[in-house]
C-alpha cells in the first residue's frame, strides 16, 4: 500500500479500543468507544503557510468526531487535518 496524503492531511491507524476496564471489568463491544488516539502511518508534504510537525510513527491523540474513517485493504484508517491532532504522545 502506497498512500500519500495531499498538503496538511494525516492518514493515522486508529489504536484498538479498551478491552477491560482498570478495575478488569470486560467492556462489551456495543459500549466500547472509538478510540481517539493513533498512530501516523502517513504524512502530506504541507502548505505553504503550513509547515507538517507530525511525522510518520507518532502516536497521537486526536478529536472524538475528528476526520474521516477510511478502509483500504481491509484496515481501518483516520484521515484528518493536522490541526485535528491534540498532542504527540
Amino acid at each position: 500500500m502506497k498512500i500519500k496524503p495531499l498538503a496538511d492531511r494525516v492518514l493515522i491507524e486508529p489504536a484498538e479500543a479498551e478491552q477491560k476496564t482498570a478495575s478488569g471489568i470486560i467492556i462489551p463491544d456495543t459500549a466500547k468507544e472509538k478510540p481517539q488516539r493513533g498512530k501516523v502511518v502517513a504524512v502530506g508534504k504541507g502548505t505553504k503557510d503550513h509547515e507538517m510537525t507530525v511525522k510518520v510513527g507518532d502516536n497521537v491523540l486526536y478529536g472524538k468526531y475528528s476526520g474521516t474513517e477510511i478502509n483500504i485493504d481491509g484496515t481501518d484508517y483516520m484521515i484528518m487535518k493536522e490541526s485535528d491532532i491534540y498532542a504527540i504522545i
